[in-house]
């Protein structure tokens, strides 16, 4: 007992060693931006997304403005588009998540949750057990912020700390109480592509046998050429560079052609694939028709056979 106590321990320590995610804080900074925009000028909505940007982020923008600008004028040259499909990707998922509430869902566990809010701002998961799970250094910065928005941590929202890489899904969510019967909408946002194949493939596995009748995955991906180097498009070069820079290098690709088989594989049927151009028709419209999307992100939702 005392060397499986040291083993999680030592799990745990590791992950809490790695700082926040980076990554998470600047989709809080784009979907704050947005937030602030006119209601028939913005592509999503997240009043809760302001909170989770640092303090020390939040003065550098307030005393650095032109820098600040000029910053995120200098992302979007070197990868067009990344912002908005990112703001489109966020809208997808609540979408689907919405659906899924009035079919049913009885389970959300949200996969590297981030600075994700879906569980205080959609109606109707305050009837659903939700589960956000993340690293603990993210996860503690999260419920901090969350307190400070509500006063307490909501009821019907169990934080599970737990790092995809290293740590058992399954395990790590049994003994928050998560029910394996129960009909369970996964979200992977922004996922998949930091995890490496191995830790993708057992991740996919737990979802796919040890949900209930009915559940289901929606999940972003990015073709494996941004991984392996060989992509030829500037703009994939540049936002593999970026990430890297960042320390958060992608890992994981799959390509569109094999996107459906790779599903077959591992228990699931493809509900829906969106491509850049999908999603830029199904949501660009009015203001922000015509903006561009980032061809190099995709959406997908699955069912669990």
């Amino acid at each position: 007992m005392q060397q499986t106590n040291n083993r999680k321990e030592t799990r745990e320590n590791d992950s809490r060693g790695r700082d926040p995610s980076k990554t998470a804080e600047t989709l809080a900074i784009i979907r704050a931006m947005e937030s602030r925009k006119p209601e028939e000028e913005r592509i999503y909505y997240d009043p809760y997304a302001f909170y989770f940007i640092s303090r020390e982020t939040m003065e550098y923008y307030s005393s650095h403005t032109a820098e600040a600008r000029a910053m995120l004028e200098q992302s979007e040259r070197l990868v067009p588009g990344v912002g908005v499909s990112c703001l489109v990707r966020a809208r997808y998922f609540d979408d689907v998540v919405k659906a899924s509430i009035t079919d049913g869902l009885e389970q959300l566990v949200v996969l590297g949750a981030g600075y994700d809010s879906r569980a205080y701002r959609i109606e109707g998961l305050e009837r659903v057990r939700v589960f956000e799970v993340d690293v603990p250094t993210t996860q503690k910065l999260k419920t901090d912020k969350v307190r400070e928005i509500f006063g307490v941590l909501p009821g019907h929202v169990t934080y599970v700390p737990a790092d995809l890489a290293v740590d058992d899904l399954g395990q790590r969510l049994a003994e928050s109480g998560y029910d394996t019967s129960r009909k369970t909408l996964f979200l992977l946002e922004g996922l998949v592509y930091y995890l490496p194949p191995t830790a993708v493939d057992k991740v996919l596995a737990f979802i796919a046998h040890s949900s209930g009748r009915g559940s289901a995955m929606v999940f972003d991906y990015i073709p494996a050429s941004l991984v392996d180097g060989t992509c030829e498009q500037e703009a994939g070069r540049n936002w593999q560079k970026a990430v890297t820079d960042a320390g958060e290098p992608f890992l994981f690709g799959v390509d569109e052609v094999a996107l459906e088989a790779f599903l077959s594989e591992r228990g699931f049927t493809l509900r829906q694939k969106m491509t850049g151009g999908d999603y830029r028709t199904a949501y660009l419209r009015g203001k922000n028709e015509g903006k561009p999307v980032n061809s190099l992100l995709s959406f997908a939702y699955a069912a669990v056979r």
